[in-house]
């Protein structure tokens, strides 16, 4: 898994760009200052970076330590300060109710059953009240092939999140075709599942 994501980050680029993802930044009203934000596979810090922005303190993981390089180049840039850890989501330990906010933004490098444990993190790691932001593709967009991986296993649907998240309190979910341009490898009519939840 590390050698595939540092062969792709291997590159001047930021090949998913340096802007937010647009739903992230569609829930600013979110994120308060001081709050503790997680990053679930950050890559190239484009949405930790952003975070930061807003006023949160921000943890990124990801697996490639090229992309976290990249991540960090980008925070200074930006004069924001943003943790980083060299972690792979499948063994990292999560932490319980560690933070108030986690960004899992396009993180379906995980097919079932491996993904429980991602799903599982989430569950954990959120503090009572917390909030998960999750944008993810639903299984039609094997057949857009504008990014994600090429299995439909891989892919949410809102039912999939109800049943995850069963229990939390369903801020928003959505899912919906759109187009989206976030650098090279997402680009294009996209086949899409928002949510925000609150951790009861």
């Amino acid at each position: 898994m590390s050698d595939f994501w540092n062969a792709r980050y291997a590159t001047e680029d930021y090949i998913f760009g340096t802007a937010p993802n647009v739903f992230l930044a569609s829930q600013a009203a979110l994120i308060r200052p001081g709050m503790h934000a997680l990053a679930i596979a950050d890559g190239e810090g484009r949405n930790g970076v952003w975070l930061a922005e807003q006023g949160a303190r921000v943890h990124a993981i990801d697996v490639s330590p090229p992309a976290l390089e990249k991540a960090r180049k980008l925070a200074a840039e930006r004069r924001v300060t943003l943790e980083t850890e060299q972690a792979d989501a499948l063994n990292w330990t999560w932490p319980e109710a560690a933070y108030d906010l986690v960004a899992a933004i396009f993180i379906q490098f995980a097919p079932p059953p491996e993904r429980d444990r991602i799903i599982e993190g989430i569950r954990r790691t959120l503090k009572p009240g917390g909030v998960l932001i999750l944008q993810g593709y639903t299984p039609k967009q094997v057949e857009f092939g504008t990014g994600g991986p090429p299995s439909a296993a891989n892919m949410y649907t809102a039912a999939l999140l109800r049943e995850w998240f069963d229990g939390w309190d369903i801020l928003h979910l959505a899912e919906h075709e759109s187009f989206i341009s976030e650098g090279a490898h997402h680009h294009g009519m996209s086949a899409l599942v928002d949510m925000v939840a609150r951790k009861p």
